[in-house]
């Protein structure tokens, strides 16, 4: 097929996340990049733009009206800026008629959220959100098997998202914008724990009704949180537990996924990716590999390991998938619905730490 014209806004030269959405674009060929404004500096937007080969513009503004108006212009765009620069392009996108493929959390602020979500409502493009580790294929295998009712009702969820790399002060470019408010709108839990929020949410199908939370600043100075312990209640009668933490010393990205059911029990970890261990009530645990993984979302041979960028990858093609017009596996995807589940999350985890602790209703 021909592929899927793709612009960028941000990501430009040094940037961690634009290079990773890059390759997981190009990766089964569904998307070819044309267009970027890939930085706020007119000059280091140009010399990005021109390094990849690409139409550049220093405005993501003017870059939405012109690619609109030209017969080759871009279909789809691709926004990897900090939190706070998510809703501005996007918004100026979706009015333009073309798709928006947005990095997590939806927004820094409420309000920004609401844009987004006027914009896509009033919108023939449709909005996607990249938590890619929903995208493994393990992960969906999990979500094929509580679907299936294999656990049991559930009773208990717990996910972990545990990480070092901001256990103390530090320079890095990656953590001047994630520790600023005014550019993140919260500290790990919208960096990590939103990924935690909808991963729970994706494999079990159920939004949590209520959250009890304990946000942490323990790095001195800082002036969000990067420590977060969160206790769920289900409208169902489940209980669930979400610990989210930066400054977990020795942790590189320690995610991980329990849920425990009636009948069976499933654990995934991304250390492990591959690999889901389901353990029925009264009988051995099982490790189900790709061998059993009816998402077909395995691109090698066993034996050859995917991981983070093959995520990524995933969604990228799922999304490809939908802008052709195919939503044969449109649930895969994150999109709208999952940024606000993602916005409510956050907002109700931070009035609960506000009231030490009170249980907050979640308002999605």
């Amino acid at each position: 097929m021909t592929p899927i014209r793709l612009g960028m806004v941000g990501g430009g030269s040094g940037a961690f996340i634009g290079a990773v959405h890059r390759i997981a674009a190009r990766m089964d060929g569904h998307f070819a990049l044309v267009a970027g404004a890939l930085s706020s500096n007119p000059e280091r937007a140009a010399e990005s733009a021109a390094e990849l080969g690409i139409r550049g513009y220093s405005d993501f503004n003017d870059m939405a009206v012109a690619e609109a108006a030209r017969e080759d212009g871009i279909e789809a765009v691709s926004i990897v800026t900090p939190n706070h620069m998510h809703a501005a392009p996007a918004t100026a996108f979706l009015r333009a008629g073309i798709h928006v493929i947005c990095d997590k959390p939806l927004a820094a602020t409420a309000e920004q959220a609401r844009e987004i979500a006027d914009a896509a409502k009033a919108s023939d493009a449709r909005f996607f959100l990249t938590h890619n580790y929903s995208a493994l294929p393990m992960v969906r295998e999990a979500r094929a098997l509580v679907a299936e009712n294999a656990l049991g009702m559930i009773r208990l969820v717990r996910v972990e998202y545990l990480q070092g790399w901001l256990a103390g002060q530090t320079d890095s470019k990656q953590a001047e914008w994630r520790t600023d408010p005014a550019r993140a709108g919260a500290g790990a839990i919208g960096d990590i724990g939103t990924h935690a929020w909808q991963l729970a949410e994706y494999v079990t199908g159920q939004t949590p009704a209520f959250l009890s939370a304990d946000l942490s600043s323990m790095v001195p100075g800082r002036q969000v949180d990067d420590d977060a312990r969160i206790a769920l209640r289900y409208a169902s009668g489940a209980k669930g537990g979400i610990w989210a933490s930066q400054v977990a010393v020795g942790q590189e990205n320690g995610l991980s996924l329990r849920i425990f059911g009636t009948e069976a029990a499933l654990e995934w970890r991304l250390q492990r990716p591959e690999e889901l261990i389901v353990t029925p009530k009264d009988g051995p645990a099982r490790i189900l590999t790709r061998a059993q993984d009816r998402s077909r979302s395995f691109r090698t041979p066993p034996g050859h390991p995917e991981g983070y960028l093959e995520g990524f990858s995933n969604l990228y093609s799922d999304i490809a998938s939908v802008i052709r017009g195919d939503s044969t596996h449109i649930d895969r995807v994150p999109g709208l619905q999952a940024g606000l589940s993602g916005m409510a999350f956050i907002a109700a985890t931070q009035a609960s730490a506000a009231r030490d602790g009170a249980w907050i209703e979640v308002r999605t």
